[in-house]
């Protein structure tokens, strides 16, 4: 079975912000990959509408849980993967199901909560390694332990 690759690229919003997560998928970045297809789909509006998670600004508990789909159970049995470009997840969210196996993590069921009538059947699913995927969240919680770290020095 071919599987997807998975990356977490962490960066400053603006000069010295919060730390944003943007999950990247097979090297392109999450944001790019559903502009790309809700923009093809004619969706409106459309381009530009997402931004990665911050997770400063939320309580989605540890980003390790969070992705594998055990964030705060009050936001429902999907998970925000992406939120507004403005930097609020709740204002314009992308939302998946995380399935995670011993061997396998899946997103899939994607949906824009917002726009109900949206058909997001084909985007996606990707399937991640689990070990692969495992190693990339150990990146992304090294790197927002890191950034912690230097917020309180």
């Amino acid at each position: 079975m071919i599987s997807n690759e998975i990356r977490f690229d962490c960066h400053h919003r603006g000069d010295g912000g919060p730390l944003v997560v943007v999950p990247h998928i097979d090297g392109a970045p999450l944001t790019e990959l559903i502009d790309g297809f809700e923009i093809s789909a004619k969706m409106e509006p459309a381009g530009d509408a997402y931004g990665g998670l911050i997770p400063a600004f939320f309580r989605f508990g540890p980003m390790q849980d969070h992705f594998l789909g055990r964030s705060t159970s009050a936001m429902g049995p999907k998970t925000p993967v992406l939120g507004c470009e403005c930097g609020e997840w709740g204002c314009w969210p992308l939302m998946a199901r995380i399935t995670a196996t011993a061997n396998l993590v899946t997103w899939d069921a994607f949906e824009q909560p917002h726009r109900k009538t949206r058909d997001y059947v084909p985007f996606g699913p990707f399937q991640f390694d689990r070990h692969q995927y495992d190693d990339a969240l150990r990146t992304l919680s090294a790197a927002i332990g890191s950034d912690n770290d230097e917020t309180r020095a």
